[in-house]
């Protein structure tokens, strides 16, 4: 088939890439024949030709196409078959026909005869963005692979490959036969050859050949891109597609991960030793030697390998990742050489000894495993045990490392004639503050900065709001310290026994305070956001794995390493102390180091308040969350959760008798909450992810300071771990009673109710909390637990409630009830002289009943409510009298 020409449009701009072998011969071509519609240096000029449209067959039949046509200004004609064309050919007019379909016989006939082709979704774009009809010596059905440069791999059967080539081109893609760094998509039938390889490199998506098939399928869709990344990654390319993976020297949990990864990645997985393996995985450090010959079809890598892959979404070159015995004859020979070369044996001894002499000075303080050897260039004066050069953290080099760790230590550092004990723990401080720093610098040049590069191969590894989420301010805590390391450095370099050491702490105390609060107090959500994105993110699985595996980790997780910002604070006081005993009293330091010490504990105490206040937030947010229609009132800083107690309603109010309702207790008030009868269905945060129901319903959010008194119901055979709350609205001129019996086990009744009882008193500003409780007999108040749970009573509850929706659906005039009793309220209020209450008074009027004032006030008349509340609210004033 041949390849495009330069595409034209009739102004002569250029619309589609070149995409044939020509693309040397264009300018050849252009020299000979200028460009359409360019005008010579001669005073002739070409005839100007115009555009005409000819709808085929279908194509005709189609209005929005039509209408398309009128809106870009061509003219356009109708006709059935290409016989008609030719009978009324003229050459006045470069046609362009539109097929609907590019498989039938009429496409055909106008490929064969070197017609203009275009389909509907290019006409129907035009119209859309204002362009003309590109020029395409080609048949052009849509542009969803405009601008795509396609390269193909592994493809055996002509047939397959030639069906896909012009399906691509069909969709406005441009294809290369030899890979360079233009093609934007390699479509590989296999995973290895030269093509592959380079791909892998330079980053390069690789996808299966399904994706030129499912783009075509969407052909007719105006806004579809073959190119968009969520469409595209379907058909990628998976690391370990048509790799058969063993594993050796694995854990029996390492292994089944390792298995399970193979297979989300396109792989399988054989036992040890089958032929059909194409791959070896080693765990390198617990084999030593192979249990079997492999074979030179064989891969024998280490993990990085497998580990690689996952992370940048491709298979790696295998001859990076190469497993090596370590007791090979070459190895063998060039250590026998090596011994053999030797001038003497007395510097191997020397080097020995002066190793032991190290390591034996050296404090065990890093966390860190030693080196195995130290290098000869440092030498082991106090001065090299000062300098951060000789620390492991520091041994190798990871990433950029940041100014202030590669700032040099003075290696003259003078020994002090007699080292006093303040001094040896004025060193420990610093090089477990040199650690720390390098454990800070660890964090965020291993894991922090890679994850936010930009054009990571694969797309990124996790969102923006993941990594902040993870790290936090730790780029600001390794600022501070690396200043207050820096200060220690110069202090110890030019050490006197009166330098004051607390002054370093205090000078950064108030930094300490801005930093440490936000990491500490989501700490766990950092984890939390680590095992979330392992189990979710085989990438970021990968990633670690690769990291932690590093010497600069030690062997140590991620999660391991962030929690030393936790631990250096307590820490660095604990050394503080130890260095106040060991400081004269005379010394101007010792107050100094009072001052730093209780600076410290400001700052971890101010840590511990304000990660309180976190959580207690966050225990809001939970209440709002669960509580259907919790007003959002509820929300406030200076308000805090205090305790959940779940009860059954005794009376009919705040809601039916036998409803479970859950009571909130907050430092200022009570949010009263019944559970629903139905939930339905779920919703998503604006994060998406999904949030399940509401299990509550919101009643009422009453101010502790409404509460008047606490009744604590005597325990009888009909009433069980009973309490009642005796409540005035402020808009009420009458107590109204609450009446519940506990449900949790775990807290006693009597706890319960002297702990709201002291936050009803310091609401109120009351020191008298236990004139807030009072006991009562259940029979004063009608108040009984009797048959709450028998099968009865729950079929009694179930037949009221269905009675209450028949009577609602049944409803000619579906008046609501409250209506109906603020209706009562209203008429009897206006009868007595008072003026009607307002919405949010009735509201509570409606849902509670009323009794006479048990508060510590005089009593006032009670409210007049409708005919079905008095008897009961009469009941109650005569049991109540004595109260007041």
């Amino acid at each position: 088939m041949a390849d495009n020409s330069i595409l034209l449009s009739t102004a002569g701009r250029s619309l589609l890439a070149d995409t044939s072998i020509f693309d040397s011969k264009v300018p050849e071509i252009s020299k000979e024949n200028g460009l359409i519609g360019s005008v010579s240096d001669a005073e002739e000029e070409m005839p100007q030709i115009e555009t005409r449209v000819i709808l085929v067959q279908e194509a005709g039949r189609q209005e929005e196409l039509i209408r398309a046509l009128k809106e870009i200004k061509v003219p356009y004609l109708k006709m059935e078959s290409v016989k008609e064309f030719e009978d009324s050919d003229s050459s006045e007019f470069e046609n362009i026909f539109v097929v609907m379909d590019f498989q039938d016989a009429v496409f055909k006939d106008l490929y064969k005869a070197d017609y203009r082709i275009l389909g509907p979704p290019v006409v129907l774009n035009c119209a859309k963005t204002g362009e003309p009809l590109p020029y395409s010596c080609r048949p052009l059905y849509c542009a969803s692979m405009s601008n795509l440069v396609l390269c193909f791999t592994g493809f055996r059967k002509k047939e397959e490959l030639v069906k896909l080539v012009t399906l691509a081109h069909y969709m406005g893609g441009t294809i290369r036969k030899d890979f360079n760094s233009k093609v934007t998509h390699l479509v590989a039938n296999c995973t290895q050859g030269e093509k592959f390889r380079v791909a892998v490199s330079l980053g390069t998506p690789i996808v299966k050949p399904e994706w030129i098939f499912k783009a075509w399928e969407r052909r007719n869709e105006q806004d579809f891109c073959a190119a968009a990344d969520e469409f595209r990654n379907e058909f990628k390319v998976p690391p370990f597609q048509d790799c058969m993976l063993s594993f050796l020297g694995f854990s029996d949990e390492e292994k089944a991960n390792m298995e399970e990864m193979t297979e989300m990645q396109g792989g399988h997985y054989l036992p040890v030793g089958d032929e059909q393996c194409t791959h070896l995985i080693v765990e390198e450090n617990a084999i030593k030697e192979l249990p079997f010959e492999p074979s030179k079809k064989l891969y024998v890598v280490k993990q990085e390998w497998f580990w690689g892959s996952i992370q940048m979404d491709a298979r790696a070159g295998e001859s990076m990742y190469l497993y090596e015995k370590a007791n090979t004859p070459e190895l063998k020979k060039s250590v026998s050489l090596l011994s053999l070369s030797t001038p003497n044996s007395n510097r191997k001894r020397r080097r020995l000894k002066e190793t032991l002499a190290q390591l034996a000075r050296e404090t065990d303080i890093s966390p860190f495993p030693p080196r195995k050897r130290p290098s000869a260039e440092h030498s082991l004066s106090i001065g090299s045990l000062l300098d951060i050069s000789n620390t492991p953290e520091s041994s190798s080099n990871y990433g950029e490392t940041p100014k202030s760790c590669t700032k040099p230590s003075k290696n003259s550092t003078p020994v002090p004639p007699k080292q006093s004990a303040r001094w040896q723990v004025a060193k420990e401080l610093y090089q477990t503050e040199s650690n720390y720093v390098n454990i800070l610098a660890t964090i965020i040049q291993l894991f922090q900065v890679p994850l936010e590069e930009e054009g990571q191969r694969g797309g990124p590894i996790l969102a923006p709001e993941e990594i902040k989420a993870i790290f936090g301010s730790i780029p600001y805590i390794f600022d501070v310290h690396t200043k207050i390391k820096e200060d220690l450095e110069d202090l110890i370099i030019n050490w006197d026994e009166s330098k004051s050491i607390g002054d370093i702490f205090l000078k950064y105390s108030k930094d300490l305070v801005k930093i440490y609060p936000p990491f500490v107090n989501f700490f766990e959500m950092s984890k939390e956001t680590i095992v979330k994105c392992e189990k979710q993110k085989p990438r970021f699985h990968a990633f670690l794995k690769i990291n932690q595996a590093k010497p600069e980790c030690g062997r140590q997780s991620l999660a391991e390493l962030l929690i030393r910002p936790v631990q250096r604070l307590p820490s660095v006081a604990l050394l503080l102390n130890d260095l106040k005993k060991h400081t004269a009293d005379d010394n101007p330091d010792k107050n100094t180091l009072e001052r730093a010490i209780g600076s410290l504990k400001e700052v971890m105490t101010h840590i511990n308040e304000d990660k309180r206040k976190t959580e207690a937030q966050k225990q809001i947010f939970d209440v709002v969350y669960e509580v259907d229609g919790c007003p959002a009132n509820l929300l406030s800083s200076h308000r805090s959760l205090v305790q959940r107690v779940e009860t059954i309603s005794l009376g009919e109010h705040p809601c039916d008798r036998g409803e479970q309702v859950t009571l909130f207790l907050f430092n200022d008030c009570l949010e009263i909450a019944r559970k629903r009868h139905k939930v339905i269905g779920t919703f998503k945060s604006p994060h998406g992810h999904t949030r399940p129901p509401a299990a509550l319903k919101h009643i009422c959010l009453m101010p502790l300071s409404q509460i008047k008194k606490v009744l604590d119901i005597k325990e009888t055979e009909d009433c069980r771990n009973a309490f009642a709350l005796l409540v005035r609205p402020p808009t009420e001129q009458a107590n109204v009673l609450l009446s519940f019996q506990m449900t949790s086990e775990d807290l006693p009744k009597d706890k319960w109710l002297k702990m709201l009882c002291r936050h009803v008193a310091n609401t109120i500003c009351k020191a008298d909390v236990e004139n807030l409780i009072y006991a009562a007999d259940p029979e004063s108040f009608e108040v009984n637990t009797k048959d709450m749970d028998s099968t009865l009573s729950r079929a009694s509850r179930a037949i009221k409630k269905t009675s209450k929706r028949v009577t609602r659906a049944f409803s000619f005039t579906k008046t609501p009830k409250r209506a109906f009793r603020r209706t009562l309220i209203t008429s009897q209020s206006s009868a007595e002289g008072r003026s009607p209450c307002s919405s949010s008074d009735t509201y509570i009027g409606s849902r509670l009943s009323s009794t006479s004032s048990l508060a510590g006030i005089p009593s006032p008349s009670l409210v007049s409510l409708p005919a079905f509340f008095e008897k009961r609210s009469h009941t109650l004033s005569r049991s109540t009298t004595h109260l007041i």
